[in-house]
């Protein structure tokens, strides 16, 4: 059953980095990597593959596969959900130089900013609860903090666009990774 699940896991986290670099052509749009691009590049392939040697020289429990795998399966959905939201916004890719010239507050913008970041840290915290290992913590915590990055950086440009006071009202209704939780 070990195994099996290994694969599962190994199979669904590569289809879904798959997925993400899929919308870096298909759905974003790409005029050339920039560096802070690059670096969120290389830290997930780093850390896909540390994750994958740890998946398969370790044991782990069957229930942090899983666990780990519906975490990830969420994640998916949410990605998806945000494709589906703002395929006809195209969105700048992460740390695009330019501007934004939209605002999505439909769909899991409603909820949160930053949709398609929120699905990239839930996905790292799923594969890092599949691999029960201490060690998933550091780098699912610098991914997390490199998408913080990103997301403040996105948040600067809109205050200098038109948007900003939109943004700003948008910014009190919604959370940055997750839901505001005010009633």
């Amino acid at each position: 059953m070990e195994p099996v699940l290994d694969l599962l896991v190994s199979i669904f986290s590569i289809a879904t980095i798959g997925q993400y670099v899929w919308s870096m052509r298909a759905h974003f749009q790409l005029q050339a990597m920039s560096p802070g691009a690059m670096t969120i590049s290389a830290a997930v392939i780093a850390t896909a593959l540390f994750f994958l040697a740890i998946l398969w020289i370790q044991s782990q429990p069957v229930s942090a596969k899983l666990t780990g795998l519906a975490v990830e399966l969420a994640s998916s959905a949410l990605f998806w959900w945000a494709i589906v939201t703002s395929r006809k916004a195209r969105l700048r890719f992460i740390f695009a130089p330019d501007d934004p010239h939209s605002l999505l507050t439909d769909g899991p913008y409603g909820y949160v900013r930053h949709p398609f970041y929120t699905s990239y840290i839930i996905f790292w915290i799923g594969w890092g609860i599949a691999t029960w290992s201490i060690w998933a913590v550091v780098p699912v915590a610098g991914i997390a903090i490199l998408y913080v990055f990103a997301a403040l950086d996105e948040e600067k440009k809109f205050s200098r666009t038109p948007l900003a006071d939109s943004y700003k009202a948008y910014r009190g209704r919604a959370g940055l990774f997750w839901p505001r939780l005010g009633w």
